[in-house]
């Protein structure tokens, strides 16, 4: 609201000319938020048939998000704390489109563009996939031009540091040099009751950063891995710019081989330990050795010190994944397609064509072939008892997904919240993915944008739906997960890699005078975002994981990991000359044509008939019951390989079922998991010899706020209904996303087929398409 009167504003590095007009705060502003431009009188599109329940209100354009205030509240059971029903991020916006009904005129508007029209109408195509659609006919013209003009604007920041996040820290978090630190010690010193969903009550968090060495120490004894060490080479990011500062190397490798090792990999990317079996076999990520001369020599170095690091002495084998697996390009792709098919397209009158379109898009048979290959991986390292490396070019895109898919897999720990966290932060975070280029936060290059993140997400979801009671968390929690890459005030999303946080931390912005440090949260501070009660949407009713003992025949039952039997006979098609990580023109796994040309049977329909020991293994592992505390391997028939449609779906009202879909399930599983733990907490509570000396509590239980299932168990005067607001989109709702005129067709379809900008549905509609 400073220098409204002024010609041009200033924000940061960038000049907005005469944006600042009658501007006023907005009613849920956030620490750093200033407002840019607003516009009374608009109308915010509910239906595409007709205008009976359209929303109006006031739009407002302000640093961090495109907010819509209206006085008539749309039903909402789960409140947001940074963002309002009707807000949408910058960092969310794929496009911004502009239309005039009248002149017949469009544009998609960019940065520092000219609008040479007044739009009667603006849509926003968003990368959650939502499409917004606001009217302009009772609005100013010239308001409604300059708040399009500001979106756009705002929408495409030059540089990182024009990201909210840095405004919002810095006015947050500056002088807070200690921040980690209180970490530490709040989270040792608050008890199990005070945590809620990876954090805890105050500023620590009980998720590790993997930022520090005590924190890799914890996962090596964790997991058993005696004979490997935290390495410190790369303090001060002195080897690779993208590797962690502390990481985790074989024991019998030294600093000084490895600093000099590193020259001859992509980026200095010495390989990095990322998990033990307890049988001893490793799993290690490396780029690619760039230097061709030494190439075999440091393969051998390399992988002597892992077999020396394993118990046994075992084999060391590689997987390519470069050949293997799809590329972030035909990733990408395969996302475009599915969105166009989802949000965009009509459904078809035949579910049978639409689930073909589905199909066709490539998106759930790439989801298939990463869980494939991860699961063979797993063979190698449980069934073979061989340790393996993941090797990619960079070591930064499908190393993240299979190294994760693999530990999930394998390690029940992983399937806990915490654990999950602490697998993203180890795998993805710390590990350098490219979350700023991949989510494209600053829209410079769609050539680097690819949804891997999203891939990995819907694989997890994957083996959620197939082992429902084997994950403490929700699809919920993975849906939230996803919408919080689009949040810009979170470092766990907003940086290509740790050193990239590290340079970013020292920012001009903070005050003279004041300690120039900057400490974003990790998106598990999920308080940041959601009260307590709405955390509890994340926990799982069914989980009976490490931490869910079971009762059994009257006797508490707890977690035991499995063990197998080693199938140590040689890998079919696998040449003894690739034994220790050596290449000899040809790859330890299935490339990836024969993965992609035809999904092989599902491995619980192998033939018996020659079987190989891969093929014994996973015959023998779907003939018994799944332990799903121990190890979990997907099924891969199409079949078994869905839509996820919670989060496909979510915003498309033509999909919403209400009073249906699974949350009504999750809604009676969870009623009754919190009936039994209030009766649970009533016995704890008699302590008496005779119900007769003991005082009854309360029949209520714990109170409300303390309780871990979000939906509680009913009274006796309750009727046993299912609530009015609950819908297959639950806990979002699809009512103000744009409509589908009709199932016959919708002159929206044009979305991605080509054409790059869309017209407003009324002008589309009496062209022929």
């Amino acid at each position: 609201t400073e220098r409204r009167n002024a010609p041009f504003t200033s924000y940061g590095n960038r000049m907005l000319p005469n944006l600042m007009e009658d501007v006023q705060y907005t009613e849920n502003q956030i620490c750093g938020e200033i407002v840019v431009n607003e516009v009374n009188f608009v109308r915010k599109c509910i239906s595409a048939e007709s205008s009976q329940d359209d929303l109006w209100g006031k739009l407002i354009c302000t640093n961090f998000k495109v907010s819509f205030i209206s006085h008539d509240a749309l039903p909402k059971q789960v409140s947001h704390l940074l963002l309002g029903e009707h807000d949408i991020p910058l960092t969310c916006l794929e496009q911004v489109v502009t239309v005039n009904d009248t002149k017949g005129k469009k544009k998609v508007l960019s940065s520092n563009q000219k609008l040479k029209f007044n739009p009667t109408e603006l849509i926003l195509y968003c990368k959650d996939f939502r499409i917004i659609r606001f009217c302009f006919d009772e609005a100013g013209p010239e308001s409604a031009k300059k708040v399009c003009l500001a979106i756009a604007h705002y929408s495409h920041p030059a540089d990182p540091q024009l990201l909210f996040g840095f405004e919002y820290r810095g006015r947050q978090y500056h002088g807070s040099s200690v921040a980690h630190e209180i970490y530490e010690s709040v989270s040792s010193s608050v008890s199990p009751g005070e945590q809620s969903n990876g954090t805890t009550l105050g500023r620590g968090f009980q998720t590790p950063l993997f930022d520090r060495p005590s924190e890799w120490d914890r996962e090596i004894k964790r997991t058993g891995a005696a004979e490997w060490r935290v390495c410190s080479i790369n303090e001060g990011y002195a080897i690779s710019p993208s590797l962690p500062e502390y990481f985790v190397v074989p024991v019998s490798l030294a600093d000084q081989d490895l600093k000099q090792y590193s020259d001859s990999f992509t980026d200095k990317r010495i390989p990095m330990w990322c998990w033990n079996h307890p049988n001893g076999s490793a799993l290690v990520r490396m780029a690619s050795i760039t230097d061709q001369l030494q190439q075999r020599k440091i393969d051998q170095r390399i992988c002597t010190g892992i077999t020396k690091s394993h118990p046994q002495r075992s084999d060391v084998l590689r997987s390519d994944l470069d050949k293997a697996l799809p590329n972030i390009q035909e990733i990408q792709s395969a996302f475009v397609k599915v969105r166009q098919i989802c949000v965009i397209d009509p459904f078809e009158e035949s579910e049978e064509k639409w689930l073909s379109s589905i199909e066709s898009s490539q998106w759930l048979e790439y989801v298939r072939v990463f869980l494939k290959h991860s699961a063979e991986i797993v063979y190698l390292l449980e069934g073979k008892n061989a340790s393996v490396i993941l090797q990619e070019e960079g070591d930064r895109d499908l190393n993240c997904v299979v190294s994760s898919l693999v530990q999930l897999m394998l390690d029940p720990h992983y399937r806990s919240l915490i654990g999950f966290q602490s697998l993203v932060q180890k795998e993805w975070v710390m590990a350098g993915h490219r979350f700023l280029d991949r989510c494209n936060h600053l829209k410079k290059n769609d050539k680097e944008e690819s949804p891997l993140f999203m891939l990995f997400l819907d694989c997890v979801w994957q083996m959620m739906n197939q082992y429902p009671a084997a994950f403490e968390f929700t699809e919920t929690y993975l849906t939230v997960l996803s919408d919080s890459m689009w949040i810009p005030v979170f470092s766990t999303f907003l940086f290509n890699c740790p050193q990239q946080h590290a340079e970013h931390l020292m920012s001009k912005r903070i005050p003279l005078g004041e300690e120039k440090v900057l400490h974003f949260p990790p998106v598990w501070d999920w308080s940041q975002q959601f009260s307590l009660k709405d955390q509890t949407l994340f926990n799982n009713p069914m989980y009976v994981g490490k931490g869910a003992s079971c009762v059994q025949n009257g006797t508490v039952k707890t977690f035991r990991r499995t063990k197998h039997k080693t199938y140590s006979s040689t890998l079919r098609g696998v040449p003894s000359a690739l034994r220790n990580g050596l290449k000899d023109g040809h790859d330890t796994l299935t490339r990836r044509n024969s993965l992609l040309a035809q999904l092989r049977p599902d491995f619980s329909q192998m033939r018996e008939v020659v079987e190989s020991p891969s093929e014994r293994f996973f015959r023998d592992w779907f003939s018994r019951p799944a332990d799903q505390k121990g190890l979990l391997i997907p099924q891969l028939l199409p079949s078994h390989v869905t839509l996820w449609r919670l989060y496909f779906l979510r915003w498309v009202p033509e999909a919403c079922i209400l009073k249906g879909g699974p949350v009504t399930a999750y809604q009676k599983l969870s009623q009754l998991v919190d009936e039994i733990e209030m009766l649970q907490s009533k016995l704890r509570q008699y302590k008496g010899p005779t119900p007769a000396s003991t005082p009854i509590s309360s029949p209520s239980g714990p109170p409300s706020d303390q309780r871990r299932m979000y939906f509680q168990a009913r009274t006796p005067d309750e009727t046993p209904a299912t609530p009015e607001y609950l819908s297959s989109s639950f806990p979002f709702t699809p009512v103000g996303n744009l409509c589908r005129r009709n199932v016959h067709g919708t002159p929206i379809s044009k979305f991605l087929n080509g054409a790059k900008i869309w017209l407003s549905t009324e002008t589309l509609a009496n062209e022929t398409l």
